[in-house]
């Protein structure tokens, strides 16, 4: 495949997020929600899967593994988001609600250029789809099949977790307190360590293809969010305001990240 022909790919996966993310900035305006850009930040994902399970050029059966994998870890993961977010629509979260403030007096132009900066993420964290779809060798190695293995551990750990974390929401005596059953007793942010796992299973899928090392990228630009950006810290800011004492317990006993350690 020539240069103009992946040129091609990466623009219309890039056009199509932005476009997407535009008509989300203008209805998190409306609303004044910011929250609902992590929605379509997950479904981002299906779109560029679908691009390129379309036009890639990759063994066919290759790109429907790994595209399938892709649009049902994206869909899943945007629509437990979607029922979440849209249950409480009128009641924007906590960490974009604290964005409003640091960014007054003007801050829906810069939830604008944020928004259009989830697309860009989206884009550059799709690296190890562009590798797999461009491979157009017939045989799936031992690195594709290890990914999937490892893909489906993972989507099953941060599906279980978000259920686990849904069901102690759902229930009114729980009101005021931190979930600590099931993963949550072992990490803080289970899903978040599976979310993680997944980007890795897409690296040791992609070690299959030529210039798979590329995909590194994926795992390390999420490890570093979740640490240090967008993840932990501003999710502990927020459980600290909101849960005060009851979530500084909490952070004494279990670990911040991986869920089969435990303190104490």
């Amino acid at each position: 495949m020539d240069n103009s022909s992946i040129f091609s790919l990466v623009l219309y996966s890039l056009i199509a997020c932005c476009g997407i993310m535009l008509l989300v900035w203008l209805w998190a305006h409306k609303i004044k929600n910011a929250g609902v850009v992590d929605i379509f930040w997950s479904y981002n994902f299906p779109v560029i899967a679908i691009i390129l399970l379309l036009l890639a050029p990759g063994f066919e059966t290759r790109k429907l593994l790994i595209c399938g994998m892709v649009i049902i870890a994206g869909v899943r993961l945007g629509t437990h988001l979607a029922i979440r977010i849209i249950k409480h629509l009128h009641v924007e979260e906590g960490r974009y609600q604290q964005l409003r403030k640091e960014w007054a007096p003007n801050p829906e132009r810069k939830f604008f250029f944020f928004f259009q900066f989830q697309a860009i993420s989206n884009l550059l964290l799709a690296v190890p789809f562009f590798v797999i779809t461009l491979n157009t060798e017939t045989r799936l190695s031992p690195f594709e099949y290890a990914g999937a293995g490892l893909w489906l551990i993972s989507v099953l750990g941060e599906a279980i977790a978000d259920a686990q974390l849904s069901a102690f929401k759902r229930d009114p005596e729980n009101k005021g307190k931190v979930c600590d059953s099931g993963l949550w007793g072992y990490s803080r942010h289970p899903n978040y360590f599976f979310e993680w796992l997944m980007w890795v299973s897409y690296f040791v899928f992609a070690l299959a293809s030529p210039y798979g090392y590329l995909a590194i990228i994926s795992p390390a630009i999420i490890l570093y969010l979740l640490l240090k950006v967008t993840g932990i810290p501003a999710t502990e800011e927020q459980s600290l305001r909101s849960r005060g004492e009851a979530f500084k317990k909490y952070q004494q006993k279990t670990s911040a990240f991986v869920p089969w350690f435990k303190k104490g």
